[in-house]
């Protein structure tokens, strides 16, 4: 699993593809949200929860279908795929390769963001949701993006298959960083957690065990 994600690591140091992809894709949206929509400051604080994850959202599928597609088109993934070790290992260590690329983002695009909308987000609790709904996010994605590389059509395929899927977390995550944003009492907010530790628990074991026969197919 190690091997497999200092593989996507020191290949994307020499490249530069995914990273540069998401960064570039992740400020596009946040520029365009901060100067096509001019609120007032009250309805700022109400629309950054939701601007914040459609950036992490949008930026994350672009880099779960380059992360597969990349693989497939210089013929690693067969090289993989026949290494003697448990299928299992290779999507964990393709889904925590995709999990420190969107951390690297999402932890420059936050001070940016903040700076652009003046909320603080630097908030632990913030920053806990962030961690949940990247992880649900990341787990589901990874194992659809290794089912639709193998179609001419990826690039669309892979969010018509994750949106869907992924809406729950990405609804309790908005949900969860509008109520410390706006400092609701944790009472309220400990429902919408409570969602995202049940999805990434069910979402991850589901792919688990499913993975060795996406591949297969």
């Amino acid at each position: 699993m190690f091997a497999i994600v200092w593989k996507d690591m020191a290949a994307e140091l020499r490249s530069r593809e995914l990273l540069g992809a998401m960064l570039v894709f992740a400020l596009l949206v946040i520029l365009i949200f901060n100067f096509a929509l001019e609120l007032s400051l009250r309805t700022m604080e109400t629309v950054t929860a939701g601007v914040l994850w459609v950036t992490f959202t949008f930026a994350g599928t672009l880099g779960l279908n380059r992360s597969m597609s990349i693989e497939k088109d210089r013929g690693c993934l067969d090289g993989l795929l026949l290494a003697p070790v448990d299928r299992s290992a290779l999507y964990f260590g393709k889904a925590l390769g995709n999990l420190i690329f969107m951390f690297i983002v999402e932890a420059i695009v936050l001070p940016i963001f903040s700076m652009l909308y003046g909320v603080n987000l630097f908030n632990p609790m913030l920053l806990v949701v962030i961690l949940l709904g990247s992880l649900g996010y990341v787990a589901v994605g990874t194992l659809l993006a290794s089912m639709a590389v193998q179609a001419r059509t990826r690039d669309v395929l892979l969010p018509i298959l994750l949106f869907p899927i992924v809406l729950p977390i990405v609804v309790a995550a908005v949900k969860a960083s509008n109520g410390i944003l706006q400092g609701f009492a944790m009472a309220e907010i400990w429902p919408w957690l409570n969602i995202m530790i049940a999805y990434d628990v069910i979402f991850v074991a589901v792919a688990f065990m499913v993975f060795d026969y996406v591949v297969e197919e």
